[in-house]
């Protein structure tokens, strides 16, 4: 089966950022000025050059995904089942190498977090695991998703990449979407990163998102993790591997998360600083380029960034979330995969939406119509 790995190897990475570092301000006008825009637009609008442009750009963003999406903010919240993991991974708090204590939620302490979730009005939880392939395998995601089923309308994973059949399973069991990062599209440095494990095979990893469309999943989340290598290098192959699946898998929708290196047990520092205006520019170009595609942003990013957010571009949030396996409830103290920035509650977020002139919607999908509401 042909895969992403065909395309992407078609392209260097040193060459795409020259092009990305050499975009004029002509180019970026003349991007501007279209109304549907390629990936060489998307390029464009990432470039250093196109910051000059940022009003422009964050003015034309609002406009659009008001048109798309209304003026309305999906809300979610993470519960992590498990710290547990195979790999090293130089810049993650639950690395194999790091000496931490590791918990793997039981049943009984599962349906205790999601009823404390349940309670606060989500309806839409994202599973997240470390990847221990021993213990948290298929086998305990779909246990942990027939426990939670009847409670949550909206069950999303991100866990170790699986196969096309395993995929295919949590389809069936009511995985509504997938999230997998590659973390970086820098294949040369990547292993300097994910040093042993699964996840230091590169190729395998890169053609997760093919998988997962082969196996119908409704919606397939992306995104690198932004401080490793060159920002805007990175986000054009986030891009090509978008634009790849969409076309292949065109039935399918997709979002995208702009995860930014915080801080964690025994990570390392980030290589490339990302500010805040590069990330609000990185927002403005995914709108631009893709009026389809879903941006989320999650509680790593701080009150303010997060507030000012909301009219640009933004359809997803996160809100009061817990990063460590029992963190609501069962085991409050347990390691974070990574510090949380935004700290205040779902009610809070709720009110700061609203007041934003915006509609927070907790529930928008029911398994009994089978599509949107």
């Amino acid at each position: 089966m042909k895969t992403f790995k065909s395309i992407f190897e078609q392209y260097d990475w040193d060459s795409i950022q020259s092009k990305i570092y050499q975009t004029t301000s002509k180019d970026v006008e003349q991007s501007l000025s279209k109304t549907k825009r390629s990936l060489d637009d998307f390029l464009a609008l990432i470039s250093p050059v196109a910051q000059n442009y940022l009003e422009e750009m964050a003015q034309k963003c609002h406009e659009i995904t008001k048109k798309r999406f209304g003026k309305t903010i999906q809300m979610y919240a993470p519960l992590y089942l498990s710290n547990e993991c195979q790999n090293i991974c130089t810049y993650c708090g639950f690395s194999l190498d790091n000496k931490i204590k590791r918990k793997t939620l039981s049943d009984s302490e599962i349906k205790l977090e999601a009823e404390a979730l349940k309670n606060t009005g989500f309806d839409h939880v994202l599973l997240v695991t470390g990847e221990a392939n021993y213990t948290v395998n298929i086998n305990y995601f779909l246990n942990s998703i027939n426990l939670i089923r009847e409670q949550f309308s909206i069950i999303s994973v991100e866990v170790q990449p699986l196969s096309t059949e395993e995929y295919q399973r949590l389809h069936e069991a009511g995985v509504y979407s997938v999230l997998v990062y590659q973390e970086t599209y820098h294949q040369e440095v990547y292993k300097k990163y994910h040093t042993k494990g699964k996840k230091s095979n590169f190729d395998f990893r890169l053609e997760t998102p093919d998988r997962i469309g082969t196996a119908g999943i409704h919606k397939i989340g992306l995104g690198v993790l932004l401080g490793l290598e060159d920002w805007r290098t990175d986000s054009f192959f986030n891009a090509l591997h978008l634009d790849y699946l969409q076309k292949k898998y065109w039935q399918t929708k997709y979002s995208v998360s702009f995860p930014r290196l915080r801080p964690a047990e025994g990570i390392i520092e980030p290589n490339f600083i990302m500010d805040d205006k590069d990330l609000t520019q990185l927002i403005c170009a995914y709108r631009l380029w893709n009026e389809d595609l879903e941006i989320s942003i999650s509680t790593r990013e701080n009150e303010k960034f997060r507030n000012n957010i909301i009219p640009i571009g933004v359809t997803s949030m996160s809100a009061g979330s817990k990063t460590n396996p029992g963190g609501y409830v069962v085991d409050p103290q347990s390691l974070e995969q990574f510090e949380i920035s935004d700290e205040r509650s779902a009610e809070e977020i709720k009110q700061i939406i609203k007041n934003s002139g915006y509609e927070p919607v907790l529930k928008d999908w029911d398994r009994s119509f089978g599509h949107q509401i």
